[in-house]
This record gives structure tokens, sequence and C-alpha cells, in this order.
């Protein structure tokens, strides 16, 4: 806490954070989050340090600024682990929504948690190395979909327009995997206000869907 305070004071433009982890043993499974009181092992035996194993998940509870100082701020953390039902139920549904295998997954958790920059990086690597038109039809749909979220709208258009370019030389007009990226051309153009065109690429879709 004086390592704290003292910081705050030499920057001013600072805000401080204290993390208050709540561990109650009898809802853990030890196997599956293990930690361990590092005391005799610290440097600083008098910090009581607990070490924790990597990818161990805490519960963010309440968060207040303290009494005492305005720019400190407590958060309650309690430790959970894969038994907790509603964490089980969050991790199923992030599974679900990011579909794919290996790096491609790992694209569309970027562009889940707004790393784009990270996301595009690891896209374009991929266009390299990818070696059917299927997956280079596919990464650059979801090149379309980051800069999209960006609202770099004429360059998702043209990624988008390259997917389809891609798909229509192997695919029939009336295929219907062609229709979520006309779908998105639609969405793009309604987001640039050109309803006129996004009206024209929606009703592409809906006429494969029919």
């Amino acid at each position: 806490m004086e390592f704290v305070e003292r910081t705050m004071k030499k920057n001013p433009d600072v805000v401080g954070v204290i993390f208050i982890m709540t561990i109650d043993q009898s809802k853990l499974s030890t196997s599956n989050t293990p930690f361990a009181m590092i005391d005799e092992h610290s440097a600083i035996p008098s910090e009581q340090e607990i070490l924790f194993t990597m990818h161990t998940v805490f519960r963010v509870g309440e968060i207040k600024q303290t009494a005492e100082n305005n720019r400190l701020w407590e958060v309650q953390l309690a430790i959970t682990d894969d038994n907790d039902p509603q964490l089980s139920t969050l991790t199923n549904r992030i599974k679900e929504e990011i579909e794919g295998e290996g790096w491609y997954r790992m694209g569309r958790l970027m562009l889940k948690v707004g790393h784009f920059d990270q996301a595009e990086e690891l896209y374009q690597k991929l266009l390299k190395n990818a070696s059917s038109d299927s997956d280079i039809a596919f990464i650059y749909h979801m090149l379309g979909l980051l800069k999209n979220d960006q609202g770099k709208y004429p360059e998702a258009v043209k990624f988008y327009e390259k997917s389809l370019e891609i798909d229509r030389k192997t695919l029939p007009e009336n295929d219907a995997s062609l229709a979520p990226t006309y779908c998105a051309i639609g969405a793009v153009y309604g987001n640039m206000g050109d309803y006129s065109k996004a009206l024209k690429y929606y009703e592409k879709a809906n006429k494969i869907l029919e």
C-alpha cells in the first residue's frame, strides 16, 4: 500500500488499482487451480506472497474508490475454476462464436476482443501460406469483417469482393455459402449510407436463400 501511494505522489496522472483476491478453498479443485504460499522463498517474506498457476481465472466483484484517496481503486476478485457453471456456460458460448481451428480461431478471438492490428497481421501471414482457394476466400472475408469493424468501409468492400470473386470461380451463382458475403457487403454499404447499393446486395442474398 505504501508503495502504491508513493508511486501516485510521484506521478499525479497515475490512477492506482488494488486487486483484493478472495480464495475459498472449499469451492475449488486444487487439481484444476493449484496455488501455493511462497513466503519462505520470497525476497520479502513479510509480503505473504501466493503463486498462482497460469490461466487462473478470477470473477470480478465490486469495484470502488477507496475512502482515503479518490485516485485509488479497489477491485474485489474471487478465484474460480472449471467447475464454476457460469464460467463453463460463458466458455462454451465463446467457443461457439469463435469457430475454426488453430490460427484461424486465434484470428477470430483477436477480432472478438478488438485487437484489430494483431488480427490483421495474423490474417496477412495466413494469406501468404494459404494453400486452397477456399482458405484464401475465407481470409479475405475475415479481413473485410475486420475493416468494417474498424470503420474502414471502402477497404472492407474490397476485401469482401475479393472473397466473393474467388468463391464464384468454383461455386454456382445460387450457392448458399455466397449469401453471407453478399449480406456483409450490403451491411458495409449501409454503414456508408449508400442504401441503394446495400439493398442490391441484400436482394442478391435473399434471392439465394429463398
